[in-house]
């Protein structure tokens, strides 16, 4: 519609087709009325309501987690995992407390990002041995949530700063997080206790198994005091050296300490060694002694026999006996010398003097030369 056409009706049955929009009336607001409400609505409403807020008291629990449910703030009971129902929030509360998890405590150093200096670090490692002598120890402690309820209630841990002091006036909240500054203290209380009642030559090398034992049995006895509801698991002395001035004396005396000890292993090794085979020599002998004197005895013991029967006999026929008795002996004698036998006949026909059965072995004595007939006549006799 151009400038000229204005006053002027409006024109019907243009080229757009806006001839065609219907006349809308004027829109009356004082005909609307809200809604009627009755009881009945404003009952389900609230019933609806009612529902969708005791159903925010639904939980879960995870398989490694405990749950501690507090009812007006009182603790009324500890729920394993699964699904469960609690007065919901401000009536009822929830704090789930990891069962599993492994919490870890340092005593004179720190492997993570931390505030304190190293001075501070070395101030809290330094420790007196019990001949007074000073020592650096470094230790780490882990442990676990035993009873969650205790945990959360047990021991009011303050809350810590960047510097892990505590803040004053303030106490930690009801989480699984906490009492690191309490098992912290805890921890270094009971080294510095065994520490000072223990030679300095066990803390640096032999000891530190039991030192570390001791550590535990006490820290774990002080936390069932408190009731901190928590368990230690593993203390380990992670390490210990002498202060910076001494250190290469406290190196020398480890290293001759190693030296004496390696002697040592050395000399039972050969000792271990040689016993077991001086045992078996001596063994040895000593059975060949028991041999040789049991061979002794039970010729001595036949000798005897003999002579005991020869003597009966000899009781019985002296002369027999002692005719017997002669054979036997010259038989044993003339069986270790040579023997030349001459017929009695052929005797004139001999040389006397002709040394028969002398060899290469030299000069040998000559055997008595008898006759047949002087024989037979003393076999006679």
């Amino acid at each position: 519609m151009g400038w000229d056409d204005k006053g002027r009706p409006p024109r019907r049955g243009g080229a757009g087709g806006f001839d065609k929009i219907p006349d809308i009336p004027d829109f009356d607001l004082s005909k609307l009325k809200p809604p009627q409400f009755r009881g009945v609505h404003f009952f389900f409403v609230g019933m609806v309501l009612l529902l969708l807020y005791i159903a925010t008291g639904i939980y879960s629990v995870q398989l490694q987690e405990r749950a501690v449910v507090l009812a007006f703030g009182k603790h009324v009971d500890t729920t394993p995992p699964g699904i469960h129902w609690n007065l919901p929030y401000p009536l009822g509360r929830v704090v789930k407390v990891r069962m599993e998890e492994i919490k870890k405590v340092e005593v004179g150093l720190r492997t993570g990002q931390t505030g304190l200096s190293q001075a501070d670090l070395l101030k809290e490692a330094q420790m007196l041995t019990e001949g007074i002598n000073m020592i650096d120890v470094q230790m780490s402690v882990q442990y676990q949530i035993k009873d969650p309820a205790q945990f959360l209630f047990g021991i009011s841990d303050p809350q810590l700063d960047r510097n892990e002091n505590p803040r004053p006036g303030t106490a930690r909240i009801l989480t699984d997080e906490g009492l690191k500054f309490t098992v912290r203290n805890v921890a270094e209380a009971a080294l510095r206790e065994v520490v000072g009642s223990s030679p300095i030559d066990d803390v640096l090398t032999v000891g530190r198994s039991k030192i570390q034992q001791e550590v535990h049995d006490v820290m774990q006895n002080i936390m069932d005091v408190y009731g901190a509801g928590v368990t230690i698991n593993l203390v380990q002395l992670q390490d210990v050296f002498p202060p910076e001035a001494v250190k290469e004396s406290f190196h020398d005396v480890n290293n001759a300490e190693e030296d004496m000890n390696r002697l040592i292993r050395d000399a039972e090794g050969y000792y271990n060694a040689i016993i077991p085979q001086t045992r078996g020599q001596a063994a040895q002998i000593v059975a060949q002694a028991e041999a040789y004197s049991a061979q002794k005895v039970n010729m001595a013991k036949g000798d005897a026999l003999r002579f005991e029967s020869q003597l009966k006999e000899y009781i019985k026929a002296p002369e027999i006996t002692k005719k017997r008795l002669y054979l036997e002996t010259m038989e044993i004698i003339l069986g270790k010398v040579d023997k030349t036998i001459i017929d009695s006949d052929s005797l004139s026909s001999l040389v006397p003097l002709l040394s028969l059965g002398q060899g290469n072995q030299g000069t040998r004595r000559q055997a008595p030369i008898k006759s047949t007939q002087s024989t037979e006549q003393e076999n006679g006799r």
